[in-house]
């Protein structure tokens, strides 16, 4: 998986999650907490999304990190096989 292809899934993973969302007004690095107001739920929910669609296993403790496009993306870069 390229960085683009990262990147899409996680702007779709978002949009199955709080359709409507602006991703569009999401910045590279900004906290989709803060831009998208996703609440805990609306997280767990991104992340639960993201693995299946990516075939990423993505740990509890991975979750964290999985804040803005820019380290969604790295993440699944990294963790692709």
């Amino acid at each position: 998986m390229n960085r683009t292809e990262a990147l899409d899934m996680v702007r779709e993973s978002i949009s199955r999650v709080i359709p409507g969302a602006d991703i569009a007004a999401l910045g590279p690095d900004d906290a989709f907490r803060d831009v998208l107001e996703m609440d805990s739920l609306d997280v767990l929910s991104f992340v639960e999304v993201l693995s299946e669609r990516s075939g990423v296993r993505i740990e509890d403790e991975d979750t964290p990190r999985l804040t803005t496009l820019s380290a969604s993306a790295d993440f699944l870069v990294a963790h692709a096989q």
